[in-house]
């Protein structure tokens, strides 16, 4: 049986890597931790169970049960349907490649061009030639290990490392003091930000892409697909605890040099022109680019991949086509609009995925029990969409209140409880049918 080297495992692993990390990977953890200051490590540590922990799992998750539909399947197959639609919709054309599109032009490139120069012509030109090279990245995705794993992985990799050796050689100093909350609940705080990266939901997209990657080495058995699939998301994990943790300690020292910022952007902005001067902002809208140019490809070769079976009657390619014009249109609403919408919406879909992982990584106890997985999730979905909707301003009258009284509903993690509750509940009714079950098969062989 055929088998990938450790090189190959490796450039998929970094491949995987790329794929999670784009410019709200980049920006969060230094943005984070100039406001947690001395608490950034606290905090840092909840941040890595949301942003890296529960990603690799989700990857796991998917590449265990031969799918996002299929895992989604054990609650309903109408939820699975919906769900899934609604994930890639959202991680994708919806709101996850715009924002990566228009993200780096808005926070790398915007604030130095001439002032007689038009912000939306400027935004127009950027973005269609980042889709341009998008889109033709997304064309073959057999090849994305060798373009992205071998050759723009790398590349981003080295350009951050030449910040974080800057930063040896000239110091920033020491951290700042907590603020923001992070002086009180920093942890929570944390937990919270990890949402921003969006990547627990993209790992669920992904998934595919890690699957065909390893296909493309000429990898066919499912069991060491999944293999293989586990031990890249392990390497990307890796990685990515490691880059955020270098790029919590430049904002935590940042903060306490400079203040806070209004984002992550101006906080590695003010980093690069301390340790590089001018230089130091070419060499940062390199960064962003290529890290929102990595994430781009892997959510539109994944939307693609999924879309295409939906219907015949539109090609993969044609996918591609579609979905890269469609982000590139909407990436040109401008950053803010796009954020004003990922919050809520991230704030409804997350916990819901977050649960769907943590069963199907219990699924040895729970045996794909469609009463724990359907409780479990209609608990938490309930009251997920309720609080995403009051922070919109859409108030259900008392339902909306209710929710107010559960634990850490102030911590914005009031979905918690209820779905420990389904689990409960669902595994009770689980025993006593199986209880029950046995008691009858007990007297009907003392009768006989």
């Amino acid at each position: 049986m055929k088998n990938l080297s450790k090189r190959d495992l490796l450039f998929i692993g970094l491949m995987l890597f790329s794929l999670f990390f784009g410019a709200g990977n980049l920006i969060f953890p230094p943005f984070m931790a100039q406001a947690a200051g001395e608490k950034t490590w606290i905090a840092m540590s909840a941040f890595f169970i949301t942003a890296v922990g529960f990603p690799v799992l989700g990857v796991i998750a998917v590449a265990k049960s031969g799918g996002l539909t299929n895992l989604a399947k054990r609650v309903n197959p109408v939820f699975a349907r919906i769900f899934t639609v609604l994930i890639y919709l959202s991680i994708g054309p919806g709101l996850g490649i715009p924002r990566a599109g228009s993200l780096p032009f808005e926070m790398a490139v915007a604030p130095y061009l001439p002032e007689s120069m038009s912000i939306k012509i400027s935004l127009f030109i950027y973005t269609f030639l980042f889709f341009t090279v998008a889109y033709w990245l997304s064309l073959s995705p057999n090849k994305l290990v060798d373009r992205m794993g071998k050759v723009l992985t790398p590349t981003l990799l080295l350009l951050i490392i030449v910040i974080v050796v800057g930063s040896f050689i000239k110091p920033l100093g020491e951290y700042g003091a907590a603020t923001n909350g992070y002086e009180i609940s920093p942890f929570f705080k944390g937990f919270l930000d990890g949402y921003l990266t969006m990547d627990t939901i993209a790992a669920l997209n992904f998934g595919i892409v890690i699957a065909l990657a390893i296909k493309s080495k000429g990898i066919n058995d499912e069991k060491t697909i999944v293999s293989l699939s586990i031990r890249a998301g392990l390497i990307a994990g890796g990685l990515l605890s490691v880059i955020y943790a270098l790029l919590a300690h430049l904002g935590a020292a940042s903060g306490g040099k400079f203040g806070l910022t209004e984002n992550g952007a101006q906080t590695l902005t003010n980093v690069t022109n301390y340790i590089f001067g001018k230089p130091g902002a070419v060499l940062l809208a390199l960064i962003f680019t290529l890290a929102c140019l990595t994430t781009s490809v892997g959510l539109i070769t994944s939307c693609s991949q999924y879309f295409s079976t939906l219907t015949k009657k539109i090609s993969y390619k044609n996918w591609v086509r579609i979905l890269t014009v469609s982000s590139m249109l909407l990436a040109n609403m401008g950053l803010t609009k796009i954020l004003s919408i990922s919050v809520p919406v991230l704030n409804a879909i997350y916990p819901i995925a977050i649960m769907l992982i943590v069963l199907s990584m219990l699924d040895f106890i729970f045996k794909e029990d469609h009463l724990i997985y359907s409780l479990t999730i209609l608990f938490t979905g309930i009251v997920s969409i309720i609080d995403a909707l009051g922070q919109v301003g859409i108030k259900i009258g008392f339902i909306t209140k209710s929710i107010t009284f559960l634990p850490l509903y102030n911590e914005g993690l009031a979905w918690i409880i209820p779905a420990i509750t389904g689990i409960v509940i669902g595994l009770c009714i689980k025993f006593a049918k199986e209880f029950l079950k046995e008691n009858k098969i007990f007297s009907e062989k003392i009768s006989d």
